[in-house]
């Protein structure tokens, strides 16, 4: 085991680390941005447009799958599906023109949609890429060339989600992080330069969410939201901290947990609901006590697969109604009470983010909508068709917005 002067050096690249991939504005490394949040710090965006939409910079073919994008160095990485396999697609920021395509895995298909789901992670000059078969993957970010791959579900015994395993790699520290949900335990960590297992933890069923690095209870901590619990774990060694049972019906725990001020935000949908959480030290873990919890058919946030967003201390987020039902209202929340401030019934299903005071919004119809970002009131700016619709969020850079469907990949100047 390593000793405790090694886990001193070990936090200390994870911190450099972390501070590394916040990156700047111009950057979207990983799934929901440089902070795993949904919040770009960008400004100076347009708030409307004339006729059919925004300026529409390229659109190039892609694939099938829910893969979002991530963006460094000019350079857009996702993952498609075409040909039979799954396929990690690099694409010039400014052009589209592709840079370099590598397959990592056979095809994956599913009930609920054929194709990978989890967003790639660039990170110290690597693509970090998970299938939906749960094979994890690491490619050399200028040329594709495979560094290292692993069957990981595989070799942990395990079996993928029923809906396909859909976990974004979170790095850190010369760590590749993911949820598995295997016998041998929930969260693993593979050492980013090998791919050699580290430390696995937790005995929990896989869900869908992404783990995130997050300071809460006064402790920078990995949160990561397993099929039928929260569990926080130290970065180093995967020492489970505290875990707060929250069972959703077929593991449905898809959004990433998220921090308010100091504590952790949670929602799940199948109309099962929400809860702020507050930690409280002891004795090197933590207790966990509820703010406030909001949960069954009348709760007042149900995220299905959208991660709410936290600005000014309130939270935005897609409401949906009943067990993966057609009805879905855009909502504005009181972070620290739960109260809600307003609501858009029926606004239709979709993913979103926020910059530059604005939620920008693309639906499962292929509506692009920026809504003014205040508890005032929903104040809707601007709406055009721009694609044929995904559960997959918008990445921006430098005001260029990149959204992707299971056939193309679009570029938007979203630019005053």
């Amino acid at each position: 085991m390593p000793d405790k002067l090694s886990y001193r050096v070990l936090w200390v690249v994870i911190v450099v680390t972390a501070n590394l991939l916040t990156g700047t504005a111009a950057d979207w490394p990983q799934f929901l941005g440089p902070n795993r949040n949904g919040i770009s710090a960008e400004t100076g965006l347009i708030n409307g447009w004339s006729g059919d939409g925004p300026k529409e910079k390229w659109r190039v073919k892609g694939g099938v799958g829910m893969s979002g994008m991530a963006v460094r160095a000019n350079t857009v990485v996702t993952m498609v599906q075409r040909g039979g396999k799954q396929i990690v697609v690099a694409l010039n920021a400014g052009t589209g023109k592709t840079k370099w395509e590598t397959a990592v895995a056979a095809d994956y298909r599913n009930s609920m949609g054929h194709g990978p789901r989890a967003t790639p992670t660039i990170a110290g000059g690597s693509v970090f890429a998970f299938t939906g078969q749960g094979d994890l993957a690491s490619l050399d970010a200028k040329t594709g060339k495979v560094n290292w791959s692993r069957r990981l579900l595989r070799d942990l015994s395990g079996r993928p989600a029923e809906y396909g395993m859909a976990c974004s790699p979170l790095v850190i520290g010369g760590q590749v992080i993911v949820t598995v949900g295997s016998p041998r335990g929930a969260v693993v960590a593979c050492d980013s330069a090998t791919g050699k297992q580290l430390w696995i933890t937790g005995r929990e069923a896989t869900g869908y969410s992404s783990p995130a690095l997050l300071t809460v209870g006064g402790k920078s901590q990995i949160v990561a939201y397993t099929g039928s619990a929260v569990l926080g774990l130290e970065p180093t060694t995967g020492k489970q901290l505290w875990r707060y049972p929250y069972k959703t019906p077929y593991d449905c725990n898809i959004a990433t947990p998220i921090a308010v001020d100091d504590k952790v935000f949670i929602s799940s949908g199948e109309n099962h609901g929400s809860a702020l959480l507050e930690l409280s030290p002891k004795g090197g873990l933590f207790d966990v006590h509820e703010v406030w919890a909001s949960n069954g058919s009348s709760s007042v946030m149900r995220n299905e697969w959208q991660t709410s967003i936290l600005l000014d201390g309130h939270l935005y987020g897609m409401d949906n109604v009943g067990g993966a039902g057609p009805i879905t209202h855009l909502t504005c929340l009181e972070a620290a009470t739960g109260k809600r401030v307003w609501q858009e019934a029926r606004f239709g299903k979709g993913n979103l983010i926020a910059a530059d005071g604005k939620l920008i919004i693309s639906t499962m119809r292929g509506d692009l909508v920026i809504v003014r970002a205040t508890p005032k009131g929903f104040s809707e700016l601007a709406r055009a068709n721009v694609f044929k619709g995904s559960r997959t969020p918008p990445t921006l850079v430098d005001g260029l917005l990149f959204l992707r469907d299971d056939q193309e990949i679009i570029c938007l100047d979203l630019r005053k």
